[in-house]
């Protein structure tokens, strides 16, 4: 794909009342901005979503990479699986970033990974006119529990095909949904889409969803 963005601002970022660590890239002219969650055992340093964040930044979007938890936070594993604190960590970040001068008024658009993702979602049900759009990546949604049936934002969940146990859970949580979404099956793919090529579809995929929603492109036939 021909890059739309030649041209990029890069800052250290601290968010929030719990002082966040992160991490913004700023496209000249961007359409967007596409706030990473991390999962469990991860931070704003994962390659997976860093390699994400880059393509989309190369596509025209604003990204942050954040920690959802500090060091001393993180310690605690109960932190690293409480769904609604998590949640809120997530919740903070929109707002820094509906705050921020660089990035106030764009749209802005969630990507979540394994836990991740469910912090996403019931963050998106508290912000249902800010969040224009979610994408999960081998994420578990179904921890956003009760919390699915309230989302608006268009949800587009990709999910590994070898990750047998997790597709199921994506189906049933998108059974929940009302919203307009997808399920997108990476052929031969793991949970953590190691597989050549596999990394590459999240971000063609994740791109065309945060596109039509975010950028105003058309949706149909996806």
């Amino acid at each position: 794909m021909i890059d739309k963005a030649d041209h990029f601002s890069e800052a250290s970022v601290i968010i929030g009342a719990h002082r966040l660590e992160g991490h913004l890239t700023l496209p000249a002219d961007a359409m967007g901005v596409v706030i990473f969650a991390h999962g469990s055992g991860s931070s704003r340093f994962s390659p997976r979503n860093r390699y994400v964040a880059e393509e989309l930044a190369r596509r025209g979007f604003a990204t942050l990479l954040f920690d959802l938890l500090t060091a001393d936070a993180a310690e605690d594993r109960g932190n690293v699986f409480d769904i609604p604190l998590l949640a809120g960590r997530v919740v903070e970040a929109i707002d820094a970033v509906g705050a921020n001068r660089q990035t106030q008024g764009l749209p802005i658009g969630l990507f979540g990974a394994s836990t991740g993702a469910a912090a996403a979602l019931v963050a998106a049900a508290h912000r249902p006119d800010t969040v224009a759009a979610v994408v999960s990546r081998g994420g578990r949604p179904d921890l956003a529990s009760d919390a699915l049936p309230l989302v608006r934002s268009p949800t587009m969940l990709i999910v590994g095909g070898a990750d047998v146990a997790v597709i199921d859970l994506n189906r049933a949580a998108l059974e929940r949904m009302s919203c307009v979404k997808g399920l997108r099956v990476v052929r031969g793919a793991t949970h953590l889409f190691e597989e050549a090529g596999a990394l590459e579809q999240v971000v063609e995929v994740a791109a065309f969803w945060f596109d039509a929603h975010m950028g105003g492109s058309d949706v149909e036939g996806f």
